[in-house]
């Protein structure tokens, strides 16, 4: 990879974990469900104007849409709102890479190779570390909606797979159409949406910042970074997102490292890269493996 792509991939490994403070910015002024419609109708309404149609069965768009966006990222909002430190959310969001691996075996009929069953026992004995020291003084049902999220994830990257749009920038942005409206249906029901009238500037800036930074621009790269390389030598890059996730809130944010959340997240991420890395068969330069083309935050 030449350095000037190298720079790319770390930078929007940076830009993704970077988005976890954003996250919590926003998070100050808008309610999770509110916040997570207004990130894909903010990203979706320029986008879709200058792509041209999916390319795949509208019905694996909705479902993509519903699962990857409006049930994984309105997981994610409500439980740092909750009381997850939003960096370790970025973190703990990898065990992803476990949930795909079995959902893949279940519906899939892809027979788990032995490194990824060891990278899976690996990181769950990470998670189980972060769990234990989190569950001392946070809430633990919250903790478990981060769990949830990440296993929202790995569904849509099952179906994703399924799909196999042959464009998956384009499907990114037709997948960003279908959140907003099931999400603020059901804000107005459960939210309260007095935020719409005075939302403070530093949470309009956050929107902005997840919509356009961490998903058009961030996905954007991303794709085009795995046509040329191929997923085998750009995947691994996404293992910086809560590196980046996690020392970013803890200097913005004020978030607290403690040794036992630090071993754990180091145990999480050797597992998620032997879970990643012996389970993927080799992509070649300038083909796409849409399963594994799915933003990660």
């Amino acid at each position: 990879m030449k350095h000037v792509h190298l720079l790319l991939a770390v930078s929007v490994a940076a830009a993704w974990g970077i988005n976890f403070v954003a996250i919590d910015y926003g998070l100050d002024s808008f309610p999770p469900l509110l916040f997570t419609a207004l990130r894909f109708a903010v990203a979706a309404v320029p986008a879709v104007l200058f792509v041209g149609r999916p390319q795949v069965a509208w019905r694996w768009v909705v479902a993509v849409g519903l699962v990857l966006g409006a049930l994984q990222f309105g997981l994610l909002f409500v439980a740092i709102k909750a009381g997850v430190p939003a960096g370790l959310s970025s973190l703990v969001l990898q065990s992803q890479a476990l949930f795909t691996a079995l959902f893949s075996a279940v519906l899939l009929g892809e027979r788990p190779t032995r490194g990824q069953l060891l990278g899976m026992g690996v990181a769950l004995a990470g998670i189980v570390l972060v769990a234990t020291d989190f569950g001392a003084s946070g809430p633990l049902p919250a903790f478990l909606l981060v769990l949830a999220s990440a296993a929202s994830w790995a569904m849509g990257n099952v179906l994703t797979r399924k799909a196999a749009p042959p464009d998956s920038f384009r499907f990114l942005v037709w997948v960003s159409v279908v959140p907003p409206l099931p999400l603020l249906a059901l804000s107005a029901l459960t939210e309260d949406l007095s935020a719409l009238h005075a939302p403070e500037p530093s949470s309009l800036v956050a929107l902005g910042y997840v919509a356009w930074v961490s998903t058009v621009f961030g996905f954007g790269v991303w794709t085009t970074l795995i046509r040329r390389y191929g997923a085998t030598a750009v995947a691994p890059y996404s293992l910086l997102v809560p590196v980046f996730g996690m020392s970013s809130t803890a200097l913005v944010l004020g978030e607290q490292l403690t040794v036992l959340r630090v071993v754990g997240a180091g145990v999480v991420l050797v597992g998620v890269g032997l879970t990643a890395l012996t389970g993927r068969r080799r992509t070649p330069p300038g083909r796409q493996d849409s399963s594994r083309l799915v933003e990660v935050s």
